[in-house]
């Protein structure tokens, strides 16, 4: 099975097409505005309207009112919807459209506890926990071998994931699909992630890493 790939945080119509060209099935927008990855309604139909055809377009949230996401439902084509908080099921449901819910992997919480909410999700993304306010896009790994054999839905694997780990995980782990953010961002002066800002050539060995995986 070949395991699928979201490249998130996209806020550039190029960095969306690198991810296009290199293979990715989705590509994330981020609509939290808490994150310097987030896009504006006019930023991210300029980001979906130049994507090629069967690259899908998640919508993340966090947290968000139900007017909020309606709000961009009304002007942003969204194929997915993720949210990546705490918000109910009842919320998680309320749009009509299919969802993924982030799920915040620590030492403690029970995690078939946690999922057996959301038997509706689309799939189960696993996250390490919020840092420093940040809910996702944090470049910190969990322990993977806290995820359940088994679950009632697809496994979306997230958090810390690169170029170097990423054949590592999907071997442990065999999830559905991958979920990339600041593993595949340029790099600053100081070698910290550019939030929001991608590396075509790290997208391209993200992906080709991936596919080596599935072999």
């Amino acid at each position: 099975m070949a395991t699928r790939i979201k490249i998130c945080g996209i806020t550039r119509i190029e960095d969306g097409l690198a991810a296009a060209r290199a293979g990715a099935d989705a590509i994330g927008l981020v609509f939290w505005p808490g994150t310097p990855r987030v896009v504006q309604a006019a930023q991210a139909q300029a980001i979906v309207h130049a994507m090629p055809p069967f690259v899908s377009i998640v919508g993340l949230f966090v947290d968000p009112t139900a007017e909020e996401v309606n709000a961009v439902l009304e002007t942003v084509p969204l194929d997915l919807l993720q949210f990546h908080g705490r918000e109910p099921p009842g919320l998680c449901r309320a749009f009509g459209r299919s969802y993924l819910k982030a799920i915040a992997v620590d030492a403690t919480g029970d995690l078939l506890e946690s999922v057996s909410l959301y038997g509706d999700a689309a799939g189960l993304l696993f996250d390490a926990p919020p840092t420093s306010g940040m809910p996702g896009g944090t470049g910190r790994t969990f322990d993977w071998s806290r995820l359940p054999a088994s679950l009632p839905r697809p496994l979306v694997l997230s958090g810390g994931l690169n170029a170097a780990n990423v054949a590592g995980a999907i071997r442990l782990v065999r999830p559905w699909a991958v979920d990339v953010s600041s593993g595949v961002e340029a790099s600053g002066p100081d070698g910290r992630p550019r939030a929001g800002i991608k590396d075509a050539a790290k997208i391209a060995a993200f992906v080709e890493e991936v596919r080596h995986a599935d072999v």
